[in-house]
């Protein structure tokens, strides 16, 4: 099972659909700061590791192939 939004996805979901509608949400919640797909991703990865998931455990939630992929984020959390 996929875990992550892919290109090649049967929903009729672009990637620019889902941008629209991160932005979309952002506005509605007056976040100032730029909100993108990426942006949710990256911050919900930094917080779990913050709040002490394992790598192993974010690696299968984020679908990456390797541990290195993930652990780049125990990099970005004091």
């Amino acid at each position: 099972m996929e875990c992550h939004f892919s290109e090649n996805n049967d929903t009729g979901i672009t990637k620019r659909t889902v941008a629209r509608i991160v932005k979309k949400v952002a506005d509605k919640a007056e976040i100032s700061k730029p909100a993108s797909p990426h942006v949710v991703r990256h911050t919900f990865s930094v917080n779990c590791i913050r709040k002490g998931i394992s790598t192993r455990a974010l690696q299968t939630l984020l679908g990456h192939d390797r541990l290195t992929t993930t652990e780049i984020y125990l990099n970005l959390s004091p």
